[in-house]
């Protein structure tokens, strides 16, 4: 591996953000006093990097992390721990020591869609009101300014303008997810936290609305970090894919790469249960044994080891770290099965960026 191979996300120029080692616990009290006896370890050190103009998937099982970790980077969550690393300009900052101020110029830079269209939108205010708040609230103070932004917004999302003076109740669920898409738009972000944002959606909708944020992404260069459990949603999105188990990343790499050549056990199964649209083709399918752990109370090793095929003594005593593939630097795997580079030969960045 070359010097050049070997930058850090903060020596890229061409990496907007990266979580080091990122934790959320929620402790679990119990008693009168309300006694911390225990947490749930929801997101448990993820490490990753976001490269700007690119969408990041983000798959996994339903409770693995995927939304709590979302939530962190857009601050809605304050993490338990860990590095959360944004450029500003030339420079990486910590959002979680920023001050009142720069804390919130720094919001308008990250924004999020939620996943449910139906609770998203106040339903006692107009669309109207909806967006001019932030953008009053952002430095917009000229009123006609903040009309021709928003009615510019809908045409952007294939709305007509006169529709921000109609309430959530008039819309249908493929409109107002178009609508909470905008809104995310409306004080010109960098990047876009979408979770699950076509799940509750129509099948034929959500081909709609994915196409409509490809090219507003293209037309906008915005980076997104795309959360879904549908694999081949996330499969169409996505330029990269991290796995996630139990709050762990399990495997990171480009999206083709992974669907062709998948390397943890845990994403082999679940890859395997992708219905192949041919039938004359069979696929072998991987049933996984047992239930997802409890994140109160991991399994010591390797998380995924109880439900294993593979499962070796070394599993169950040490918990593998993310490392990169030595055929492929650029594929990072969490298992001590496949052949990875040793943290002693490459920097340890949970995902470092091959320039």
């Amino acid at each position: 591996m070359s010097e050049t191979e070997k930058k850090t996300p903060a020596q890229d120029s061409s990496v907007i953000l990266e979580l080091k080692d990122i934790k959320k616990y929620y402790p679990i009290t119990s008693g009168f006093f309300r006694k911390v006896v225990g947490h749930v370890k929801a997101v448990d050190g993820v490490s990753l990097f976001v490269r700007r103009g690119e969408t990041l998937g983000l798959v996994g099982e339903s409770g693995c992390g995927k939304t709590t970790l979302g939530k962190c980077i857009v601050r809605l969550h304050r993490p338990t721990g860990g590095e959360l690393r944004y450029r500003f300009g030339d420079e990486f900052s910590d959002l979680l020591t920023l001050d009142k101020k720069e804390s919130f110029e720094a919001r308008k830079r990250i924004q999020m869609v939620f996943q449910d269209p139906y609770s998203s939108l106040n339903p006692s205010k107009t669309i109207f009101t909806a967006f001019d708040e932030p953008l009053r609230i952002h430095g917009m103070a000229d009123p006609k300014e903040r009309k021709d932004k928003i009615a510019d917004l809908l045409q952007r999302v294939n709305l007509r303008p006169d529709y921000m003076y109609r309430y959530p109740h008039e819309f249908s669920g493929g409109q107002r997810q178009r609508i909470c898409i905008a809104r995310a738009l409306c004080v010109n972000p960098e990047m876009v936290v979408c979770d699950e944002p076509v799940s509750a959606l129509d099948v034929s909708i959500q081909a709609q609305v994915m196409n409509l944020m490809k090219d507003l992404q293209q037309e906008m260069n915005l980076t997104y970090i795309f959360i879904a459990h549908d694999l081949s949603v996330v499969e169409y999105m996505s330029s990269r894919i991290a796995v996630m188990y139990l709050g762990k990343v399990m495997e990171l790499a480009d999206s083709r790469e992974l669907y062709r050549n998948p390397q943890n056990p845990y994403t082999e199964a679940l890859f395997s249960a992708v219905p192949i649209p041919d039938i004359t083709k069979q696929k072998q399918r991987i049933v996984l044994e047992g239930d997802v752990p409890s994140p109160a109370n991991p399994p010591s090793g390797c998380a995924f080891h109880p439900r294993c095929r593979k499962c070796q003594e070394i599993c169950k005593r040490e918990a593998p770290q993310l490392r990169p593939l030595r055929s492929n630097p650029d594929h990072f795997v969490a298992c001590h099965l496949c052949d990875t580079v040793d943290p002693s030969e490459t920097p340890a960045s949970g995902g470092t960026p091959k320039a």
